[in-house]
């Protein structure tokens, strides 16, 4: 439920926010001088650091993150309001049209008992939105290939085409696994073909990212905690191996993995 006076400090803090946006704007020289586009890589920049505070778990962090990210919002839209295209209010007035419209299950009489259904409304709702020709027409190109392989594969089970079990798509996953050994032997001394390797390669991740959907796995977030296991214990290697007077380079591969395994029970301990 609704706090009044919870609601009034927080309409009254965004209306400085709007007024400091307006000040800054008009007297300080870096704020005059940006422009959409100049804000951009910015903006993409800020959004990194929300992401890293989220991976470290960092509440107040990633309260200060979403500051930054909201403060580049009012700055666009009073870029916006300039050029007479738009302002602040329309971007939340169109925001909040959309958020009624794409619910029908809350606002209207369309019924959606769980997540799923939820999500394949909001997909064909979108789609007529968006005038799309096709399904996947809303995934932006620019998107990593990595989460863009979750957004197609999400957006195609909207409307329906998606494997039923997650036992198929596994049996999917052994048979890309099982044609690029094939292909690829690691024994084998030809010489790999890299634009067939490439393929058959994606066509395995592919899989492995579609696996991933069917249990609940988040597969950019699981190859970053890899990501950040692996710095760990790399310079946990680094570490010991400087304190023992030694470079990597001077170090055999045997030794190296000492540290590394004592890396690994320093972690299970943490």
């Amino acid at each position: 439920m609704n706090n009044p006076e919870k609601r009034k400090e927080q309409l009254a803090a965004f209306d400085k926010l709007l007024t400091i946006m307006d000040e800054l704007r008009e007297k300080c020289p870096w704020d005059r001088k940006q422009t959409i586009e100049s804000l951009r890589h910015l903006t993409i920049e800020e959004t990194f650091e929300l992401s890293d505070a989220i991976l470290n778990n960092d509440l107040e962090e990633i309260s200060k993150e979403l500051g930054d990210i909201l403060l580049h919002i009012v700055f666009y839209a009073r870029l916006g309001d300039e050029k007479k295209a738009f302002d602040i209010g329309k971007v939340i007035g169109q925001l909040n049209e959309k958020l009624i419209r794409r619910h029908p299950h809350i606002y209207g009489d369309i019924s959606a008992d769980d997540e799923e259904a939820v999500k394949q409304n909001w997909e064909k709702i979108k789609l007529k939105e968006k005038g799309n020709t096709s399904v996947l027409g809303g995934v932006p190109r620019s998107l990593p290939a990595l989460i863009k392989a979750m957004r197609i594969q999400e957006k195609a089970r909207g409307v329906g085409f998606d494997w039923e079990e997650k036992q198929q798509v596994w049996a999917k996953v052994e048979e890309e696994m099982g044609e690029f050994r094939e292909n690829f032997d690691a024994t084998d001394e030809v010489p790999v073909n890299k634009e067939e390797a490439t393929k058959e390669f994606g066509d395995l991740l592919f899989s492995l990212i579609n696996y991933s959907r069917f249990i609940g796995v988040n597969p950019e977030e699981a190859l970053e905690k890899t990501n950040r296991k692996f710095i760990y214990r790399f310079q946990y290697l680094e570490n010991a191996a400087k304190a023992s007077g030694k470079t990597l380079g001077d170090m055999s591969l045997e030794e190296m993995d000492t540290y590394w395994e004592a890396a690994k029970n320093e972690e299970k301990n943490k």
